[in-house]
């Protein structure tokens, strides 16, 4: 079986299932729709057998725990603040190292927007916490469903004999607590001064790119991730652009969904791409994120998007790309990286 025709399978289910579940979240129109496509896009990339009835009730309920975690560390936050930070200065850095060490990335990505989303946004209202909880549980739930579809209608081809399946390269203790370190010292001050700045829910996008970019930080060797930091918050934006330019032309649902599709379909060849390093393959997925995560709250009138124009999220999202370059700069001169460690293969 030629490698080419795995690769372009893989990319084809991916845009497929993106597409279906972008579309159907906007035309259905529940609570921060903008979830499911972005859930279903993290589990697609991530190299695994189509999950079973029971595996997939598994994912949702194990995604549950961390909500419920946030809502327990909340009255800490309101009552005890500092208590609650050091708490969740935990919670965070047992993500990333849970993930660090190759754990599944759709969980350590929930687990990480909980957390964020309690410090942010459960400080100011907690009724507003609940009802994004409810709503990212709902859509794990969705996203499965569109995953388990897309497996279904384009399957994997089955492994020849002469092609056995590739063993994941699993990282070491000593580099995954540094990895997980380095995506803590990222996140961690942002979150703290969401909290002191008495964040709205009007910021949930950009704190889900904070922790997307605390998870691209346990992915990749440190000599590149500055750089490439800057290049898929670059290339998303200036996705993100296109499409707002081009939707400004003609407003319309099946626009909008071809233009994402078409989107799906080109970030997805590249994360596929057998021949790109993998370092190279996360930078584009997590360029995908960004174009996903500037463009939905801005297009959608849902709670996320009060009072954040398109463009203003956009520049947001390059500082914030600005600062977690010089933050990596900076922990790197003060923690070399020693030993060379692979990227796992299934993050990959």
């Amino acid at each position: 079986m030629p490698i080419n025709l795995a690769v372009s399978r893989r990319a084809l289910r991916f845009a497929l299932g993106f597409t279906l579940a972008f579309w159907c979240s906007l035309a259905f129109d529940w609570d921060a729709a903008f979830f499911t496509p972005l859930l279903t896009m993290i589990v697609l990339t991530t190299p695994m057998p189509a999950p079973s009835l029971k595996q997939g009730v598994g994912i949702v309920l194990v995604s549950m725990l961390p909500m419920l975690a946030g809502l327990m560390v909340l009255p800490f936050l309101l009552h005890a603040q500092w208590v609650g930070m050091l708490m969740i200065g935990l919670a965070l850095f047992y993500s990333f190292y849970y993930t660090a060490r190759g754990g599944s990335a759709l969980l350590g990505t929930v687990i990480t927007i909980a957390l964020t989303l309690t410090v942010t946004i459960g400080s100011v209202s907690s009724e507003v916490l609940i009802r994004l909880f409810e709503a990212l549980a709902t859509n794990v739930a969705i996203a499965m469903l569109f995953v388990w579809i897309a497996h279904k209608l384009l399957p994997d081809i089955p492994l020849s004999k002469k092609q056995p399946k590739a063993e994941p390269v699993k990282p070491s203790v000593e580099d995954a607590r540094r990895n997980a370190m380095r995506a803590f010292c990222i996140v961690f001050p942002l979150a703290l001064l969401f909290l002191l700045l008495s964040a709205s829910p009007a910021y949930t996008a950009i704190m889900i790119k904070v922790a997307s970019m605390g998870h691209q930080s346990t992915l990749e060797d440190s000599r590149a991730l500055g750089r490439s930091m800057l290049e898929s918050t670059l290339w998303g934006g200036l996705g993100a652009i296109v499409a707002w330019n081009i939707l400004s032309i003609w407003p319309s649902l099946t626009l909008y969904t071809l233009l994402m599709a078409l989107a799906g379909l080109m970030f997805g060849r590249r994360i596929f791409q057998k021949s790109k390093s993998p370092a190279e393959a996360v930078m584009w997925r997590f360029a995908f994120v960004t174009m996903i995560l500037v463009l939905a709250p801005a297009v959608t009138d849902s709670p996320a998007s009060d009072g954040v124009a398109f463009w203003t999220r956009l520049s947001l999202f390059i500082v914030i790309a600005i600062y977690g370059t010089v933050a990596i700069t900076i922990f790197d001169a003060f923690w070399p990286k020693k030993s060379v460690t692979a990227l796992p293969e299934s993050l990959a």
